[in-house]
């Protein structure tokens, strides 16, 4: 299982994820779900996903090595040389079918699910930051002012906090926080989530990855507000009318 999270506002985007593809009493693997595909001063695209991860990382692979020519310039049917968000959205959905199509039935026979869903945001330049969130049978659908971010994988336990405080108009650094805070809900329901976590802000035409941070096992700056958050919670817990029961 995993856990991954996205956010457009007016000053940009927020992308996060964790690194866990298996929790269990005697295995934890841990693979990086964030890809960024950056031209610096043209277009900064990133990419969270979840699912089999054998489907995503072909369609990471596939889209990586479509994006340049063999002499190392862009392709401009590639993912670095579409002139759209919207264009990106159709190719990654485009080619998720291509390798389901390639890989499904042989996986389906073994009674496994060759499907993945993906988290694509980013600017190109000429256009505004844009979300979008691609299911597995390749569609997609984009995130707008009154629904303003996507979760995927394990999504049940951070939800609440980011229906609470994140909207279109929430500052950046606000919404990186309460993401964290979300992931702290998380791992604290769910074994399956856990650290690292990588975390990337975009800041409204920057062009280029603004902050780019991972927090491992023992990070201070995570330690310290999964301590506030919880403490928090028993205050204002402690602060809330008690049962009237007549």
């Amino acid at each position: 299982m995993t856990y991954c999270v996205a956010a457009v506002t007016k000053e940009g985007i927020v992308f996060a994820s964790d690194s866990r593809t298996n929790g269990g009493v005697d295995q934890i693997s841990v693979f990086g779900k964030m890809n960024v595909f950056e031209s610096p001063g043209e277009r900064m695209i990133c990419m969270l996903s979840s699912g089999n991860l054998g489907t995503t990382q072909s369609v990471i692979s596939l889209l990586h090595i479509r994006s340049k020519l063999d002499d190392g310039s862009i392709n401009a049917a590639g993912i670095l040389g579409l002139h759209h968000m919207y264009d990106v959205a159709v190719l990654v959905g485009q080619t998720l079918r291509e390798v389901i199509a390639r890989d499904g039935p042989s996986l389906a026979a073994d009674g496994i699910d060759p499907g993945c869903t993906f988290i694509l945001g980013g600017q190109i330049k000429g256009e505004p930051p844009r979300l979008f969130l691609v299911y597995p049978q390749g569609n997609f659908i984009e995130a707008m002012a009154d629904t303003n971010y996507f979760q995927i994988g394990e999504r049940k336990y951070g939800k609440p906090m980011i229906d609470r405080v994140v909207t279109f108009q929430t500052p950046l650094k606000d919404v990186a926080k309460c993401i964290l805070v979300s992931f702290d809900s998380t791992m604290r329901s769910n074994l399956s989530v856990g650290l690292p976590i990588d975390l990337l802000g975009y800041a409204v035409d920057s062009l280029r990855v603004t902050h780019r941070r991972r927090y491992e096992e023992g990070d201070p700056y995570f330690a310290t507000i999964s301590g506030f958050w919880s403490t928090g919670l028993l205050r204002v817990f402690s602060e809330v009318p008690d049962v009237t029961w007549n």
